[in-house]
């Protein structure tokens, strides 16, 4: 056990966890957890434009439904707090200013109107987004090209201003990552990156590395969006003098649409149908809400076994995994550096296995919440994990536990008599008039007794017990689904089933006089 391993999941908060998140925090905590380390939830809410408020909330949320919960995070303080990087706004000047004192970075006095003029300036074919860097710094506003005493002046003023890092000319900087190798960055294609913002809120690149030294982050785990910004990182830790103490790092693959053409995001789930947040997220400012898995009848289990083979290969056959299992193979040289295609399909069938594979007292809870969000309430009369082990191996989402069971609890609003009516005749009527009779007399009510009479009747009557079963089930589930005829009518009881043979015989031909 290596109880110095500490790692982090850093999100903003600015909207629904995407499955792409949940990802990153399910390798850092599998990581962490498997050799008793720690994991660590630090919400980055230093961008207060884009600050959206139940976010956080909706994240530590989510988290605990995946079963994912952090060691240390702002619901749960540890000795390295505060958790949330707002809270932390006077830590990071000091640093800033130490990068200024030793030549590493600088103030920038250049006003918005004049960064726009020097993109128009230095527009051009080749270079149609101009940024602020080694090529154009000389020309600016900033403590490089101005005098000491103008600079002392303009402090002095509290004229607003940012600071940025100085990013050398003609270096190159490497990177050992656990998933990728090493990596090379050459600094002149780099701009020189804010640290610091006039509002006195660092931007990420400064405030993940001050926070990530500061809480004895041991292993940094991201997405490989971010491999662009790792030069800055890199030189960072180095400036800051803390170089020994830089994490090691990984960037995680991306996932990337069905058809394996970019990155997944919000608007294709919409376009095709399935969701990408873990749970529903309705925005606050648009009322729009986005379905989660969580609400399409996933598994938090599924959930998470989906989320671990999306860009990790386990080296066996084996798909189905549970977080102890997980905890037991996991390991970061079997991530891809690949992307990995999203599928619903393969999603649905995590789910479909893991219904089946949990035990049916489990799943109890989620039959409730599915019936009582249909207006059924006479549930605690029934027998829920018997009728769940009758229908688990037919549902392959918890939401198709409705279709499965609402039988069970009322009387079908229609049923397929249009199914019925081709084959009927007046000996099949007879014979359910008679079956009427049969189960009205009898004085005992189970599935093998029911099962018994039924086919001794249907063998007097001279009919083979196949041509009436359809019938049967379709007058007391509704349809041609369900589980075994004689089970449910042993569940909802002799006045019910009486009940719902006669309601379909009234709808059916009448025999002939």
């Amino acid at each position: 056990m290596n109880h110095n391993i500490r790692v982090r999941f850093a999100p903003s908060p600015t909207g629904g966890l995407h499955l792409g998140g949940v990802r990153t925090v399910l390798f850092n905590y599998l990581f962490a957890k498997q050799q008793g380390g720690t994991f660590i939830v630090r919400i980055e809410d230093t961008d207060q434009g884009r600050w959206v408020p139940g976010a956080e909330e909706y994240i530590l949320d989510t988290l605990e439904w995946c079963g994912l919960q952090p060691d240390e995070s702002p619901r749960k303080e540890g000795p390295y707090g505060p958790y949330r990087q707002s809270e932390r706004k006077p830590i990071y000047r000091k640093y800033a200013e130490e990068l200024i004192a030793n030549g590493y970075a600088y103030y920038a006095f250049d006003t918005p109107e004049e960064l726009e003029a020097m993109r128009e300036k230095y527009k051009s074919d080749s270079n149609p987004s101009p940024q602020y860097n080694q090529a154009i710094r000389g020309f600016m506003k900033n403590s490089l090209t101005l005098s000491p005493d103008e600079v002392a002046q303009l402090l002095a003023a509290k004229t607003p201003h940012v600071i940025r890092i100085k990013m050398p000319e003609n270096e190159t900087v490497h990177l050992v990552d656990m998933i990728r190798g090493e990596i090379s960055f050459e600094t002149n294609t780099v701009d020189d990156k804010v640290l610091l913002k006039a509002d006195e809120m660092p931007t990420y690149h400064l405030a993940v590395v001050v926070d990530d030294y500061l809480m004895k982050i041991s292993h940094a785990f991201r997405g490989e969006e971010w491999l662009p910004s790792a030069p800055v990182h890199v030189l960072l830790w180095k400036y800051l003098g803390w170089e020994t103490a830089m994490p090691a790092w990984a960037h995680l693959p991306l996932i990337l649409k069905p058809d394996g053409h970019g990155k997944l995001s919000k608007r294709d789930g919409d376009r095709l149908g399935f969701p990408v947040f873990a749970m529903n997220w309705t925005d606050p400012k648009t009322g729009e809400t986005a379905r989660g898995f969580k609400e399409n009848g996933f598994l938090p289990q599924a959930f998470v076994n989906m989320l671990a083979l999306l860009g990790w290969n386990p080296g066996s056959d084996q798909e189905i995994f549970s977080i102890e299992e997980l905890l037991q193979v996991f390991n970061m040289n079997r991530v891809h550096k690949g992307g990995a295609k999203f599928d619903y399909e393969k999603a649905k069938w995590f789910n479909h296995e893991w219904i089946k594979r949990v035990p049916s007292s489990e799943l109890v809870t989620h039959l409730t919440k599915v019936l009582e969000a249909e207006g059924i309430n006479n549930h605690s009369a029934f027998p829920l994990e018997t009728i769940i082990n009758l229908v688990k191996e037919r549902c392959t989402l918890l939401t198709d536990f409705m279709l499965q069971t609402s039988f069970f609890f009322q009387t079908p609003a229609t049923i397929d008599i249009d199914s019925i009516k081709p084959k009927w005749n007046d000996a099949k009527n007879l014979f359910f008039v008679e079956l009427i009779r049969n189960w009205q007399l009898t004085n005992t009510w189970n599935t093998d007794d029911l099962h018994h009479a039924f086919q001794e009747l249907a063998a007097a009557n001279d009919i083979k017990p196949g041509e009436l079963m359809l019938p049967l089930r379709i007058m007391l589930v509704g349809g041609k689904f369900g589980p075994g005829v004689f089970e449910v009518a042993a569940l909802i009881g002799k006045d019910e089933s009486i009940h719902r043979i006669q309601r379909a015989l009234a709808q059916l031909p009448h025999p002939h006089p």
